[in-house]
């Protein structure tokens, strides 16, 4: 004979819910600590990093730049070009402005040379204070070119004034050139440039006619 009630049968469904409901508890709690171990490792210095990075997404780009930051670009460039340009235009008014200088005191002291030799007779007191030798075409453009030394061997400060001449074939004076040189010390020695004005043909021969202390 079954002696058990519905009234006794309660207790133990109650305890067989309370256990399966124990379990689900327990899975769960399993599942979160997982869940935070994984959070703290990958938080604790061992990130993980794939072997492919993805790339970004250029569809999101624009093909051009904002125009405020394109405008100071292009205005960036062209200011760099007009400095440029002015510093070029700088440097080369600076070197015409040293040939100009160059060149007017050759003038000046061709001129002073001149007119020292104006009133010297014969060949002048100087021409052994004097040499002259050929410079090579090749190193002076094609022209014929003299460079003449100038040695002040006397025991105080002079100027000289030379005069060259270049002949023909036949011994003709086909020009005449000037050169001088201003103040020497004692033994102090300079070499300025007589260059001919004629063409290469016909050839011409240098030729040192006078040198004079003054």
């Amino acid at each position: 004979m079954n002696t058990s009630s519905p009234h006794h049968n309660r207790p133990v469904r109650r305890r067989a819910a309370s256990a399966a409901m124990a379990v689900v508890v327990a899975a769960v709690g399993a599942a979160t600590l997982m869940s935070c171990d994984t959070d703290s490792d990958s938080g604790s210095g061992n990130p993980t990093f794939s072997d492919r990075p993805t790339a970004p997404d250029t569809a999101s780009f624009s093909g051009s730049l904002p125009s405020n930051v394109a405008s100071a670009g292009e205005e960036a460039v062209e200011s760099a070009r007009a400095s440029a340009s002015s510093a070029a235009a700088s440097a080369s008014a600076r070197e015409a402005s040293r040939k100009a200088s160059i060149g007017a005191e050759v003038e000046r002291s061709r001129k002073a040379a001149e007119d020292a030799l104006k009133n010297v007779q014969g060949s002048g007191n100087a021409l052994s204070e004097v040499s002259m030798t050929g410079k090579p075409r090749a190193d002076s453009g094609g022209l014929l070119t003299v460079v003449v030394t100038i040695t002040n061997r006397t025991d105080a400060t002079a100027s000289y004034a030379v005069q060259v001449d270049f002949l023909d074939a036949s011994g003709k004076t086909v020009e005449t050139q000037f050169v001088g040189a201003e103040d020497l010390a004692p033994g102090q020695r300079v070499q300025p440039l007589v260059i001919s004005r004629q063409p290469p043909e016909p050839v011409l021969t240098p030729k040192l006619v006078k040198a004079q202390r003054y």
